[in-house]
């Protein structure tokens, strides 16, 4: 007799990652001898700094290889609160907890601050007819924002940004009409993935007040935070105001290019840490402890040389492809941080089937708009050589898709 698993509906409530399932189909073509130029997953191209990975074969070599207090060493979480208070956040080691990844803390953050409602309309605050907290989205959004909202059981209410150039003050008053006193939380991501957008101080300005006005919490995503050209991020929970309810989430991958060592935190006000701790401790127990190690390296490095140089990389290889649209007469919103710009390629909406032309016909895998809440467009991630870029955008103008 065959068993049949009785999914649970949460499940059923989220579809699997559109980033992962082109890389999967372009790993497919390699894998049949073709030459695929992989613009579609966001990890940077560079080795994680030498220093960083001696400190992390150090930490083995020294005996860190158990298990570690659940929130963090102490060095690593003290060394993150002094790098926050920098960026004019209220923080101290207590505030802070170290996860393994910046997502497994995003994770973490909603399921410990959105409450969702069953099939019969109880939740754990009591009897409701409505749907889950209420959950605020800036599109084009991440996708894990979505899919973590849904796992939750939240309710996603949405406003686009992509009339506006991907930029949020212009954007505000559509803010102010989609928020409420029903609002239970916003998440704001600048430098923005996918759309490399950097909010202006006068946008987060305008998102203090609105939480203020209607006391919702914010997540402030700056896990791009030192990748910016030109500007200067701001932190959001820096403001007036926004210290007793901001989640401010970041970590290591993209700064230091460690994506598979899986280091990432979040600072919060210690009665959310506290309750999120319950989270964290009965899924992932601590963060890797050696790699706890690296971390502390890794910001121990004031000068941030490695980081400035992989940033001035990209920011070269920005300016090349916005310069081999232009000549295409591709729009492209102009990207202040990040590594990801979004053309306008599918002029009738359907980005899906131009991101599978262009993946079958030019071999270039990009990921479709759509998947982020921009259809139309696609996300393009310019962490790979320029020689590879100018391979991409050649093949594509000669499939007749530019």
């Amino acid at each position: 007799m065959t068993h049949e698993f009785d999914f649970a509906a949460r499940v059923d409530r989220v579809e699997p990652s559109a980033t992962l399932a082109i890389s999967n189909l372009a790993s497919e073509l390699e894998a049949q001898g073709k030459d695929v130029v992989d613009l579609s997953v966001g990890e940077p191209d560079f080795p994680t700094p030498d220093n960083v990975v001696q400190a992390g074969k150090d930490a083995m070599d020294a005996g860190h290889t158990g298990y570690t207090p659940s929130s963090g060493i102490p060095e690593l979480r003290e060394a993150i609160a002094e790098k926050l208070q920098g960026n004019g956040v209220p923080c101290s080691s207590e505030n802070v907890v170290v996860t393994p990844g910046g997502k497994q803390g995003l994770f973490e953050v909603i399921q410990t601050v959105v409450d969702g409602v069953d099939e019969q309309g109880s939740s754990a605050r009591g009897t409701s007819s409505r749907a889950g907290d209420e959950v605020v989205l800036l599109d084009p959004a991440w996708v894990s924002y979505e899919a973590m909202v849904k796992l939750a059981g939240g309710s996603l209410s949405r406003v686009d940004l992509s009339p506006y150039g991907f930029q949020l003050e212009p954007a505000l008053d559509d803010l102010a009409e989609v928020v409420s006193d029903d609002t239970d939380l916003l998440i704001v991501n600048s430098p923005s993935n996918p759309t490399g957008s950097v909010f202006t101080d006068s946008a987060l300005d305008g998102v203090r007040d609105l939480a203020v006005e209607h006391d919702f919490a914010v997540i402030s995503d700056e896990i791009y935070e030192r990748i910016a050209y030109d500007v200067e991020p701001t932190s959001l929970g820096s403001l007036d105001g926004m210290e007793d309810r901001t989640i401010t989430l970041n970590g290591f991958s993209k700064a230091f290019s460690m994506t598979g060592w899986r280091l990432g935190y979040y600072a919060a006000p210690e009665d959310l840490v506290s309750q999120a701790g319950k989270v964290h401790s009965h899924s992932v127990s601590c963060a890797v402890n050696f790699v706890q190690h690296a971390g502390v390296e890794a910001l121990s490095d004031r000068t941030d040389s490695t980081v400035v140089e992989m940033r001035d990389a990209f920011r070269e290889r920005r300016d090349m492809l916005l310069d081999l649209f232009e000549d295409h007469g591709v729009e492209v919103p102009h990207p202040d941080g990040a590594f990801y710009m979004m053309p306008k390629f599918a002029d009738d909406g359907d980005d899906q089937q131009w991101c599978e032309d262009a993946l079958e016909q030019a071999q270039v895998a990009t990921v479709p708009g759509s998947a982020f809440g921009a259809p139309g467009y696609a996300r393009i991630s310019y962490a790979a050589s320029e020689e590879r870029l100018r391979e991409a955008v050649d093949r594509l103008a000669a499939n007749d898709l530019i």
